[in-house]
């Protein structure tokens, strides 16, 4: 066979993005030159590596298993550029990270350093929701994931970065005032989506309570859940994290409820058996070194709650 890393990377995409359209679009390349070099590399066998149901594209079983062999090669390619040039003295590549939506409160803290030091790393940050950081990691689109709860369905290696606190709050103006845990059902609960760390905390709260939240709405990210609480619509558990300013100023208060605050912990997860970059390797040499310095510089004010 006489392919190119050109065309494994132009797979590579295809497969992930499962469009050639969408592929060109973020290679920066044309659709056409796109499909000419997919072309190429499929006229070097005669097994299908895609096919097209309907309107859509698909990657054959062949496919598949070509696939996970092209990751692996283009990783040790990667390597073996970041290792010439680690010996040189320069610690280059990309950091590919993605973190729940509270993860923006933090994950900028144990990043800002390393980038410092590091100023040819590239760093890749997305912030989303918790299903979606999972799946990234699932697919290997990222290498560190910033969770609170690990995922069930997978296997991971973890580093542990700090306690995470649960706070239950309102608006300061606001006279709900639980008497006690049962009485819970009757006060309007502004809710995280399903999957998302905080919500299996706070489900898990209420079953052991064997009591059910009278829920008014469900938002998809901790920020969103803070504003409602602020407009007035509910109460709400958010991690102490995504509350500096609003605890500062008096903005809320929390709410005296039995249990509470519930504790988690901070973490970064990447797959069990990865094959980790030099960076990825560095960073994580920087994270255990430094991480308790970094709490102490810029979250001891979260003691107080």
């Amino acid at each position: 066979m006489n392919f190119t890393l050109h065309q494994l990377k132009i797979f590579q995409a295809v497969a992930r993005l499962k469009s050639i359209t969408k592929a060109a679009e973020t290679l920066n390349m044309t659709q056409p030159a796109v499909s000419i070099q997919l072309k190429n590399l499929q006229d070097q066998s005669d097994i299908s590596l895609t096919e097209v149901i309907g309107r859509q594209l698909y990657i054959t079983d062949f496919g598949q298993e070509l696939i996970s062999i092209v990751e692996k090669i283009l990783v040790d390619i990667d390597t073996v550029q970041h290792t010439m040039r680690a010996y040189k003295g320069i610690l280059s590549g990309k950091l590919r990270v993605a973190g729940v939506s509270t993860g923006k409160y933090i994950m900028p803290y144990f990043l800002n350093d390393f980038l410092e030091k590091y100023q040819a790393v590239e760093l890749v940050l997305d912030i989303t929701n918790r299903g979606k950081v999972i799946e990234s990691l699932v697919k290997n689109e990222v290498d560190f994931a910033l969770v609170s709860v690990l995922p069930t369905k997978i296997e991971v290696e973890e580093e542990i970065l700090m306690p995470n606190k649960l706070l239950f709050i309102s608006r300061t103006d606001h006279t709900w005032q639980p008497k006690d845990d049962k009485t819970f059902s009757h006060i309007p609960l502004i809710h995280r989506e399903e999957g998302a760390g905080t919500r299996l905390i706070i489900d898990n709260y209420f079953e052991q309570l064997h009591t059910t939240p009278k829920v008014r709405l469900t938002l998809t990210s901790s920020e969103a859940v803070k504003q409602a609480v602020l407009a007035g619509l509910g109460v709400a558990a958010l991690s102490v994290f995504s509350l500096k300013n609003e605890l500062a100023k008096e903005e809320v208060k929390i709410l005296p409820l039995a249990g509470f605050p519930l504790h988690s912990e901070w973490r970064l997860i990447w797959l069990k058996n990865k094959r980790l970059s030099p960076v990825c390797r560095a960073y994580l040499d920087f994270i255990r070194l430094k991480k308790d310095e970094i709490v102490a510089r810029n979250f001891a004010w979260t003691s107080q709650y």
